[in-house]
């Protein structure tokens, strides 16, 4: 099986801010830009507020970054491709000499 070709990933971090009626208003900050791979893992229809929404899973990898450094992914940030958006569950490493990072994502898409 050929491997998915390197993609270009923007890193974004999740900021608010009061909304001044007592909630908060959501934006993405730039945390970094990424080159990596997609895996798909699981993909399935499920009922949103909106109506059905597909939901697909993948398995994202990147070369490490060290702990503690801006740009390292971190859960409930999310990596931009275009106008697709991949949420972050989970980040482990995933060798044992820790050049690679899997990053489990989900991408949420309205029919």
């Amino acid at each position: 099986m050929r491997r998915p070709l390197p993609r270009k990933l923007i890193l974004e971090a999740r900021t608010g801010a009061p909304d001044g009626l007592g909630g908060r208003t959501t934006a993405w900050a730039l945390k970094g830009t990424h080159w990596g791979r997609l895996f798909p893992q699981t993909a399935r229809m499920e009922a949103g507020e909106g109506g059905a929404r597909s939901r697909a899973r993948y398995r994202i990898t990147i070369r490490a970054v060290p702990y503690g450094a801006p740009s390292r992914p971190e859960p409930g940030d999310r990596f931009r491709e275009g106008v697709r958006a991949f949420h972050i569950r989970g980040v482990v490493d995933a060798d044992e000499a820790g050049q690679i990072l899997a990053c489990y994502v989900d991408e949420e898409v309205q029919p």
